[in-house]
């Protein structure tokens, strides 16, 4: 373990505790307790403790995006016109489009990376369109997935 996560107040309990959730959170509390030989009280106050931390953000089911229809997915890099707080506001406005799941905000040529699963070409386009008409954009150059190799939201911990 990390001297970082030592400092952070996160010990290997803890650790192991985040690798079971992150394979199934759904999980009991008996069942996490049983696996790492400790008592369920300490299980369920260490997660709590974790959730307070905000390490722990949420809870989720991770859907096939394939199965439900959602196949086009694409990578967008965006461009915003340089002003006082552009990052946060470009950000906030990118973010607020249905079918985007990241943006990141990077240094370097372009400003922002977009991730967006859309259901069709046709629904992606309008994103695009509203983006590249928006007067904070100044150009956009998107990338269209063929084949996910791996898709992962767990951290290696």
């Amino acid at each position: 373990m990390g001297v970082e996560l030592k400092r952070r107040g996160i010990d290997n309990i803890d650790i192991e505790i985040l690798r079971i959730l992150q394979d199934n959170a759904r999980i009991s509390y008996s069942d996490i307790a049983s696996k790492l030989k400790i008592p369920k009280p300490t299980v369920y106050y260490r997660v709590k403790r974790l959730e307070t931390m905000g390490i722990i953000r949420s809870y989720n089911a991770v859907l096939d995006p394939e199965r439900l229809g959602f196949e086009y997915i694409t990578i967008t890099l965006v461009r915003g016109k340089y002003g006082k707080g552009y990052h946060e506001k470009i950000g906030r406005m990118i973010a607020g489009y249905q079918y985007v799941q990241s943006v990141y905000f990077v240094l370097g040529d372009i400003d922002f990376v977009v991730i967006a699963k859309s259901p069709s070409r046709d629904h992606f386009m309008q994103f695009l369109e509203s983006m590249m008409n928006s007067p904070e954009i100044e150009r956009t150059s998107t990338m269209a997935v063929v084949k996910v190799i791996k898709e992962d939201p767990r951290l290696y911990i």
